[in-house]
């Protein structure tokens, strides 16, 4: 099963369960090379969803001494769909390093 690396609105029960229908199993983890930084969505319909237009995001640096605390979560092909159609222009999916050594999706900042 894919992991999805979460540090932000996908860990809230409300954003699960409208998401995927359900609430996702995770593990804390850390994301290793990148940095968090604020972002502003102007996606009316994700700003309704979330219930704010700032959000967090990361950024990819490459320096293992960066780290962004947050939850790895089982999901499935399906699901993996169903986040990358909620999340909001400026954010892209790609794959990255955990601390734990695993491997996951997570939604980083977009060119």
């Amino acid at each position: 099963m894919p992991l999805l690396f979460s540090y932000g609105t996908l860990r809230q029960d409300a954003v699960q369960l409208s998401t995927f229908g359900r609430l996702l199993d995770g593990f804390p983890d850390d994301l290793v090379g990148f940095e968090q930084s604020i972002f502003e969505v102007t996606d009316p319909k994700f700003v309704s969803t979330s219930g704010r237009a700032r959000h967090a995001i990361v950024t990819f640096t490459g320096q293992t001494e960066h780290r962004v605390a947050g939850t790895a979560f089982e999901v499935t092909d399906d699901e993996l769909a169903k986040a990358d159609a909620y999340e909001p222009a400026g954010y892209i999916r790609m794959l990255a390093q955990l601390a734990s050594g695993r491997q996951a999706w997570v939604y980083a900042k977009g060119s």
